[in-house]
């Protein structure tokens, strides 16, 4: 596990992308249908209870928001998409700001999309994997809350969507669990890679 992404500390919100801190450096987006567990892993992978907030009630994440790890590199959890009581303009709004942030953000190295082990590969994730396919953008799958499923199960789901999947080998997939910290490792191996990090000890 790599300490380096402790230091993670919230630097901003966004209501669009003018808003957003300069294009330059490196950022890590975080997207998912709301509920799949983005604000837990995040907090998960940064040692953190409360770095980002999470709610009972999907949709609440409405905003951009920057998390710093140093002065080149950024975490940035989206707006979750998905919700169904969300009204329709609203709706709209958000997803105007996902693709407008993936369409024109320069240092933007890779998305980290979350979906629930359950219930992966919904029509909303299908079109995030097609927006970021259509931008070059490369893409590495947490299936969330794997400790939800037996063992089996959750590898039989993770091998079911690497296979769907198989076409696109910018798309990377793993299983995670924020309450058992399983996946943190690897997901921090796919964070230092698109970081260009330095080689760091990992403890």
């Amino acid at each position: 596990m790599n300490p380096y992404y402790h230091r993670a500390h919230f630097l901003k919100s966004a209501a669009k992308l003018s808003q957003s801190p300069i294009d330059e450096g490196y950022e890590v987006a975080f997207a998912g249908r709301s509920n799949a567990g983005k604000s837990s892993a995040l907090n998960t992978l940064c040692s953190q209870k409360s770095l980002a907030r999470t709610s009972k009630t999907p949709g609440r994440t409405q905003l951009l928001n920057f998390f710093e790890l140093d002065e080149q590199r950024r975490l940035v959890d989206l707006p979750g998409y998905g919700y169904a009581k969300v009204a329709e303009a609203v709706k709209k709004q958000w997803q105007r700001s996902l693709a407008n942030y993936i369409e024109h953000r320069q240092c933007l190295r890779g998305l980290i999309l979350l979906m629930d082990i359950r219930h992966p590969l919904t029509q909303y994730d299908l079109q995030m994997l097609q927006w970021n396919t259509h931008h070059g953008l490369p893409t590495h799958i947490l299936l969330t809350k794997a400790d939800k499923l037996k063992t089996g199960a959750a590898k039989s789901t993770q091998l079911q969507v690497q296979r769907s999947l198989s076409d696109h080998p910018e798309i990377s997939v793993q299983r995670f669990s924020s309450l058992k910290k399983e996946g943190i490792e690897t997901c921090h191996q796919v964070l230092d890679s698109w970081f260009e990090l330095p080689d760091l000890p990992h403890t």
